[in-house]
């Protein structure tokens, strides 16, 4: 069915506002609303006032970039446009992606045929956000959503089947970007900082030049480390820098030891030459000062921007600290950072500002229960999608996580465990089973009843009925599932009563049996695009098998990455 939904459409040059009316299907993604809480008796919150009070200055806007600064224009993506980007957690990968939200100058986009758990959010004139073709046009690869087989993709074909519609190129700021001549070539080498580890600088290569950006890629190491830069970044030099600076430069693993490492040797035996050291640009120091004003991205967060204050600087990071809040959620990020705007760019763009925690003009707003000092609610531990919590174990900013190296993992990517356990094969044993311990706690708080509705032996019986119903279930344990090939998998469904036919479908998506033993029924859905009826007899096979072996997550040493 349709409705009629209001909506409010912001004009970012007049400041003016109009309603007007607009039809959309009735089944779609709830936008996580963001809305700052209401002002109190007193006055509502303001940066001029907040600024005198707190006798600071906000910094000013010169010193930020063109795409941190107030934008030009509009954001006129639209929910459901489709579009071509980067995976910010695999940058050399470019996918297929839907704007599932937006809010104000900014928009969430969604993996197609992923969990919802890897959306992420980005600026309408994100450098990473590519038309649909874009991909084809300069010769990159297009990672494809699941079901879709290389060499028959048609961006045609899939809109038109997916209903959707392609987003404008009109809309795309990146294909404006004028391009500097470089030196830089794809297969050069050179020594990079691992920002992930800025204490390593290492063997890398530039994997690829788009416009002015170079894609760096560590020699031997996965994707994960990959990130795109300019040629004034101050994270790569020429071959030779770390032996001229007397630095430990690391090698690539497993080809030689750092003792005995040659560039001259090294390049000799890949065939490649080193990046000309004329190539790399200086990059001028930042003007901005220790206690200015800004406004930032919160990113155990994302879909929150606050009002933050510089705590310290480095020559090309600062140090952002949330007002209101402990210093433990302070953290570092690039001067060129994306995520970081000057004071008034929500109020310009329409993006609701998160005021200081403790605001003497701030009201919590009613139905927002979380106990944590100073959080409204706003945001949940499984994934964008969820936009409000009302538990210690749901909340984002959990004092336990927050303190160690781990939190964004924990925070963001616990669902992600769960579907795909080996995205982060470095992370220790124990992290495993805490995430998935608080992602059953998480699900557990929010959709089972605070007081049980029936007494034990009820839910024992109850239990019963229900493997009489699905026989094939009896005896198969999580543990034995968890070995299963994908025509195992397959055999196992085509037995259930009515699934027969969807059967050839977890043969085709290669769904072994931990695989499978993952899928939620959102997933069996959304994903596998099964009805209903069937997928909740499927979703309840799946149930069933776990109970049959309740220490299968904790045990299982393939869910846990562990040998």
């Amino acid at each position: 069915g349709k409705r009629v939904r209001k909506k409010r459409k912001i004009y970012m040059d007049s400041g003016e506002e109009e309603e007007e009316n607009q039809e959309e299907p009735e089944v779609r993604n709830i936008p996580s609303t963001l809305v700052a809480a209401p002002p109190n008796k007193k006055r509502a919150w303001s940066w001029p006032s907040y600024l005198e009070e707190e006798r600071a200055v906000a910094a000013p806007v010169k010193l930020f970039k063109e795409h941190q600064s107030l934008p030009q224009s509009r954001n006129s993506f639209k929910v459901g446009m489709k579009l071509e980007g980067l995976d910010p957690a695999h940058p050399s990968l470019f996918c297929v992606l839907s704007v599932a939200e937006i809010q104000g100058y900014r928009v969430r986009l969604h993996f197609d045929g992923y969990p919802e758990c890897y959306d992420f959010w980005a600026n309408a004139d994100s450098w990473d956000l590519k038309p649909a073709g874009w991909c084809e046009k300069n010769g990159h690869k297009l990672l494809l959503p699941k079901g879709c087989k290389d060499g028959e993709f048609n961006w045609s074909t899939y809109v038109k089947n997916c209903r959707g519609q392609l987003a404008p190129k009109h809309l795309f700021k990146s294909l404006n970007t004028s391009v500097t001549p470089s030196g830089f070539r794809a297969g050069m080498k050179l020594e990079a900082v691992d920002r992930k580890n800025p204490a390593l600088i290492c063997v890398a290569t530039i994997a690829a030049v788009v416009d002015n950006r170079l894609l760096i890629h560590f020699d031997n190491w996965d994707d994960t480390h990959d990130y795109w830069c300019d040629a004034s970044s101050p994270y790569i030099h020429p071959v030779g820098y770390c032996e001229e600076a007397e630095l430990t430069l690391t090698t690539p693993a497993g080809k030689t030891d750092q003792d005995t490492f040659s560039w001259e040797k090294y390049l000799e035996e890949t065939g490649t030459q080193a990046a000309p050291a004329r190539a790399f640009k200086v990059r001028p120091l930042h003007g901005f000062q220790f206690g200015m004003k800004v406004e930032a991205v919160d990113k155990r967060n994302p879909m929150l921007i606050r009002v933050a204050t510089i705590a310290d600087t480095e020559d090309h990071r600062l140090k952002i600290h949330f007002d209101g809040w402990s210093s433990e959620y302070d953290y570092w990020v690039e001067t060129d950072c994306p995520d970081l705007h000057p004071v008034g760019w929500c109020q310009k763009t329409g993006h609701p500002l998160q005021y200081p925690n403790g605001s003497s003009d701030l009201v919590t707003a009613p139905g927002q229960g979380c106990p944590t000092p100073g959080c409204n609610g706003v945001g949940h531990i499984r994934g964008p999608r969820y936009g409000t919590h009302y538990t210690f174990v749901a909340q984002l900013f959990t004092v336990v996580f927050c303190c160690n190296s781990y939190v964004l993992h924990l925070h963001f990517h616990l669902r992600c465990f769960m579907h795909f356990p080996n995205c982060s094969p470095g992370l220790p044993q124990g992290i495993f089973v805490i995430a998935i311990s608080l992602q059953q706690a998480l699900h557990e708080s929010v959709f089972s009843p605070g007081i049980s509705a029936s007494p034990p032996h009820r839910v024992a019986l109850c239990w019963d009925k229900h493997c009489q119903l699905l026989p094939e279930v009896l005896g198969l344990t999580a543990k034995r599932v968890a070995t299963w090939s994908a025509e195992e998998v397959a055999g196992f469904v085509k037995g259930l009563p009515g699934c027969k036919e969807h059967a050839a479908t977890f043969k085709t998506e290669q769904i072994d049996g931990e695989a499978f033993l993952l899928l939620t029924q959102a997933d069996i859905v959304k994903i596998l695009s099964i009805k209903l009826g069937p997928a909740l007899k499927i979703y309840n096979s799946i149930l069933m098998l776990k109970n049959a072996d309740e220490d299968f997550v904790v045990s299982g040493h393939n869910v846990l990455g562990s040998d």
